[in-house]
C-alpha cells in the first residue's frame, strides 16, 4: 500500500467545528451506533427548528447534520446536547464514528447483537484522551454476521461469527477474537494507528499500516474474510420497520411522527431509520415504510442554494425527476452530486448523476 502525503487540514465538522456553507452553519451530531432514544431524537427535531433550517439530514454514516445554523447556534447547539447525554466528551466528539448493523438483535440473521459493543467501545474511546487525536474520517464498523456493513470500508471493522467470537479486520485478512476483549482491542488499534501515522486519515493509507498496528498489537491476521454483503431495505425484519427517509431529509413533521414511534430509532448508514415494527403514521408524512420505493437508495448532496460550489439544485432535481419519471431504469442505488466532489456519495457500486452546469451526466454519459 502507497502512503498518502496529506497537506490539508481535517475539516470534518462536527458540533463545534461547524463547517460554514452558503446557507449558514452546518454541525454534525456524531451517533455512535447509529442509536438514539426518542427523547434525543426530540431535542435534535427542536434544535433543527429553533438554531436551523428545521431539518435533520442523515448521512452516510449514520450521523445527524444540522443545517443554516445561525452564529451563536453552535453553542447553544452543544449546550442542549451535553444536557441530552449525545456529548459525553467534548474533546472526542468528532471522532465517535461508530457504525453497526442497524437491525442487530432484532432480526434472526443477526448472529451476534452488537449494539452493546458499541456503547462500550464508544465509551473506551472517550476515556482515552490521546484518541481524541484521531482524524474526523477514522471509522470503527460492528457487523452483525449480516455483511451490511462491509461494502463501507472501516479503518477497524469487526464481523460477527458467533455468539463467542468476531473477526478483527484493519483492511485486509481477518483476526479471530472473542467478543469479551473487543472493545479494548479496538481502541488499541486506533491507537498504534495514531503512532504510525505521519499525517494519513486513514488506515488504508498508511503504507504497510495493517502490518505495523498487527504487530504493535501482537496479532496475524490469518482467516479471509467473508466477501459476501447484505444491503437492508424499508419493511418489516422481525420486530423492526426499517423505513425509508426521501433524500435522506426528515422534515419536522416526518421527524416528530418518528420519535412517536417508539422508544428509540436507529439510524442507518443508508439514509434510512429503524422503529418499532407496529409504529403506525409514518407513510402519511411522506416516509417510505414498504420496499421497492422510487426513493429506495437515492441520494443526494446538499446542492443549490446550500452548497455554494454546487451546479445545480440536485433535490429539487432529483425529486421532479423521481416522481415524474424522467430519469427510469438506473436501478440500485443512485447518487445526485452538484458538483465533483460528489459529498455524500453511498459506498460500493452507485449510478453517479453529475450536475455539470448545463445539465447531467449518469455515469459520464449526458442524460
Amino acid at each position: 500500500m502507497t502512503a498518502v502525503a496529506r497537506t490539508d487540514v481535517d475539516r470534518c465538522p462536527g458540533v463545534l467545528a461547524v463547517h460554514q456553507a452558503a446557507d449558514g452553519g452546518l454541525a454534525r451530531v456524531r451517533v455512535p451506533g447509529g442509536r438514539l432514544t426518542t427523547p434525543q431524537l426530540d431535542v435534535l427535531r427542536l434544535a433543527a427548528a429553533e438554531l436551523g433550517d428545521g431539518r435533520l439530514e442523515l448521512t452516510s454514516r449514520g450521523n445527524v447534520q444540522l443545517r443554516g445554523l445561525r452564529s451563536d447556534g453552535p453553542q447553544d447547539l452543544s449546550d442542549r446536547l451535553f444536557a441530552a447525554g449525545l456529548l459525553p466528551s467534548i474533546a472526542h466528539e468528532r471522532v465517535r464514528n461508530i457504525l453497526a448493523s442497524p437491525l442487530s438483535g432484532l432480526d434472526q440473521q443477526s448472529r451476534y447483537d452488537v449494539l452493546p459493543v458499541a456503547s462500550a467501545l464508544d465509551r473506551a474511546l472517550c476515556e482515552r484522551p490521546g484518541l481524541a487525536d484521531l482524524p474526523g474520517r477514522f471509522l470503527f464498523a460492528l457487523d452483525d454476521g449480516r455483511g451490511d456493513l462491509s461494502e463501507l470500508a472501516a479503518d477497524v471493522a469487526v464481523r460477527a461469527v458467533d455468539e463467542r467470537t468476531a473477526l478483527l479486520s484493519l483492511g485486509g485478512l481477518g483476526v479471530r477474537v472473542e467478543w469479551g476483549v473487543m472493545p479494548e482491542l479496538m481502541v488499541a488499534a486506533a491507537e498504534a494507528f495514531l503512532e504510525v501515522r505521519d499525517q494519513e486519515w486513514r488506515i488504508a493509507e498508511v503504507a504497510q499500516g495493517e502490518e505495523l498496528i498487527l504487530e504493535r498489537l501482537g496479532l496475524r491476521a490469518t482467516e479471509v474474510l467473508p466477501v459476501e454483503t447484505a444491503r437492508v431495505v424499508a419493511g418489516v425484519h422481525g420486530a423492526a420497520l426499517v423505513v425509508t427517509v426521501p433524500l435522506g431529509s426528515l422534515t419536522q413533521e416526518q421527524a416528530g411522527a418518528l420519535v412517536r414511534a417508539g422508544d428509540e430509532v436507529r439510524i442507518t448508514p443508508w439514509r434510512s431509520v429503524v422503529v418499532p415494527a407496529a409504529a403506525t403514521g409514518l407513510e402519511e408524512v411522506g416516509l417510505v415504510t414498504s420496499p421497492g420505493s422510487v426513493w429506495e437508495g437515492v441520494t443526494a448532496c446538499a446542492g443549490q442554494p446550500g452548497c455554494a460550489k454546487a451546479l445545480a439544485d440536485v433535490r429539487t432535481d432529483a425529486t421532479t425527476h423521481l416522481t415524474t419519471g424522467r430519469l427510469v431504469g438506473l436501478g440500485g442505488r443512485v447518487h445526485w452530486s452538484g458538483c465533483e466532489r460528489r459529498c455524500g456519495k453511498p459506498a460500493g457500486a452507485f449510478v453517479d448523476v453529475l450536475a455539470v452546469g448545463n445539465g447531467y451526466l449518469v455515469d459520464g454519459e449526458r442524460a
